[in-house]
């Protein structure tokens, strides 16, 4: 079941892959096509938590201590679009590589933390600082941390061993 899935998926990315293949290779191609699928589950996700689940409200903690409505929204997509992530990463973008699952596992959670401290940081910014609406600065800090993460990606949580000449 599991590898019908799989096969199903690539066959499906890499099928709209053909009339691009000239310009970006496969492995850039599906990182965007599952990345892109991923981060617009995310941002709707955002989106819902934001104004439908939230209804823009802060949610206090204890002693005028709060998470900020944009700051929860994130929190809430971000539980359902890490694991997706993992597997859209491990299983058809980056299947290639011999690390141990474990081991890409804990170098994904090191890179998604890394990544979850940018977004942070970067959507305070956007929103308290510069005074964009939520929405469009999550989604601004999406892109700026998928270009970020492909390389991270490609050359620390999947990366590839290449062998050694002789």
């Amino acid at each position: 079941m599991f590898n019908r899935i799989r096969h199903s998926i690539l066959a499906f990315i890499d099928f709209f892959h053909k009339p691009f293949s000239r310009f970006i290779d496969k492995q850039t191609f599906r990182y965007v096509a599952c990345g892109g699928s991923n981060q617009v589950f995310g941002i709707f996700l955002y989106w819902v938590s934001y104004n439908f689940i939230l209804h823009q409200h802060d949610i206090p903690l204890f002693d005028g201590i709060k998470i900020t409505a944009p700051i929860a929204a994130y929190l809430i997509s971000f539980c359902f679009s890490f694991p997706m992530g993992f597997f859209l990463s491990r299983y058809i973008v980056f299947p290639e590589s011999a690390l141990h699952k474990h081991v890409q596992f804990f170098r994904y959670i090191v890179l998604i933390a890394t990544c979850l401290i940018l977004s942070y940081c970067f959507i305070k910014f956007f929103v308290e600082v510069c005074g964009f609406y939520p929405t469009p600065s999550n989604a601004a800090t999406s892109v700026i941390l998928a270009v970020f993460s492909y390389f991270s990606q490609r050359k620390f949580t999947f990366k590839v061993e290449k062998p050694v000449a002789q």
